[in-house]
């Protein structure tokens, strides 16, 4: 007969935005708790929630991967590692004696005790317990007191157990993924869109992704590129799939077109290359998108930031979607992404030397301000429908999960 699994090691989350939900809290709550089951679903460890915070225990060689789920979880504001006791103060200032003891080993000198009371049954109210449970740290002159600016914050929440902490990990906020509806991100290999994906996520969508392929003149290394990015996504969003689509045929029949087309009100018709590749992009999402049935489509494109995204441009591509087109960077500077990739682990992956196709086929001297109807004009004249048709067919799907990133990378 195998030993029974201990649970030694536990974890006191707190939740986000769910406690400001009304009738349809629990439905929240459900998805939150889902959502990290499945991020731990090949480790041992067990979840529950009640009053507002979500309890996780685990033996301690699951730490390591219980922490990187946590650290990942969007919908959460902060989470400990926390320690039990009974629920007498006997224990609460014994637990608290030793969590002070290890941060004066870590170099603390100054501390302050938090008690939150939900269970009111406790006899002490929170301010008796504060100064009982700091008594013996101060008397043994182990650490001073300093309520205002402490270099450790000693928490004693009193529930069904006593849970006792002192050092906290900032959560990625935000609402449960999957309680916000669906949508497809295009997906290249710059800063802006994974940024984009994982903004979107933070407001609960489950985040599916495209990517336009150009080989032979994008390589295979700009397809991994965009593959590691969305490795990189589904860490936070639990799973998403990316739908690779070979553009290389639109692309040539844009660049055939373009040259040999009179000019329009004196734009020449290849400074429309880049407009019109983004257009047929829109159109080709368009399938991808309703065929696995998500509500909207998402850019990165941050208004003025390149010559495709003034907004006489952007009003061009967004003619072409048939969805709500989200630009969540929109109204977001370049060292505001970049502060929000280095954060998320994009950055360094993004930044790598390997080109879209966007870049590959730009012209010297886009159009800045097109004519909806100018740009509309050309693109009737590509006549490229049976083009995009057959790359939505020949698309490559590729899945990445956070439940697989954590069983290869912390798993037994």
């Amino acid at each position: 007969m195998s030993n029974p699994i201990e649970f030694s090691e536990t974890y006191l989350v707190q939740v986000g935005e769910l406690t400001l939900k009304g009738g349809n809290i629990k439905d929240f709550e459900k998805r939150l708790v889902q959502n990290l089951q499945l991020y731990i679903e090949k480790v041992r460890a067990r979840v529950h929630l009640r009053a507002g915070r979500m309890i996780v225990e685990c033996p301690k060689e699951s730490c390591e991967a219980v922490e990187y789920a946590l650290d990942h979880l969007i919908g959460i504001t902060g989470w400990a590692k926390a320690q039990t006791c009974e629920k007498n103060i006997e224990s609460i200032k014994k637990t608290c004696l030793e969590i002070a003891l290890k941060a004066k080993e870590e170099g603390c000198k100054t501390f302050k005790i938090e008690t939150r009371r939900p269970d009111k049954s406790f006899p002490l109210t929170s301010y008796e317990t504060n100064c009982e449970a700091a008594g013996d740290i101060f008397d043994q002159g182990i650490l001073q007191v300093d309520v205002r600016n402490p270099d450790i914050m000693i928490r004693v929440e009193i529930r069904e157990k006593c849970f006792v902490y002192g050092k906290t990990h900032k959560g990625c906020r935000g609402l449960p993924v999957g309680t916000g509806g669906k949508g497809l991100l295009l997906l290249s290999g710059g800063l802006d869109s994974p940024v984009a994906g994982y903004r979107m996520m933070r407001r609960g969508m489950k985040v599916e992704c495209c990517y336009f392929h150009a080989y032979p003149y994008t390589s295979e290394e700009a397809q991994k590129k965009v593959e590691d990015l969305a490795q990189i996504i589904s860490q936070y969003g639990v799973e998403t799939h990316i739908n690779i689509i070979p553009f290389t045929d639109v692309q040539m029949r844009i660049k055939e077109v373009t040259r040999s087309h009179e000019p329009l009100n004196g734009v020449p018709a290849e400074a429309f290359s880049t407009l019109l590749l983004r257009m047929c992009m829109m159109k080709t999402a368009n399938l991808v998108a309703k065929f696995i049935k998500c509500q909207c489509l998402i850019t990165g494109e941050s208004l003025g930031q390149v010559a495709s995204q003034t907004l006489e441009n952007m009003a061009v591509t967004e003619s072409c979607c048939e969805l709500p087109l989200l630009r969540p960077l929109v109204g977001m500077d370049k060292e505001e992404i970049v502060t929000i990739a280095k954060e998320i682990g994009t950055y360094e992956t993004s930044i790598l030397p390997y080109e879209d196709c966007c870049v590959l086929f730009s012209p010297k001297h886009p159009v800045i301000k097109a004519k909806l109807e100018d740009a509309h004009t050309l693109y009737n004249a590509l006549n490229v429908e049976d083009l995009i048709q057959e790359a939505f067919q020949k698309r490559e799907i590729k899945m990445f999960s956070a439940r697989n990133y954590v069983w290869d990378n912390f798993g037994d």
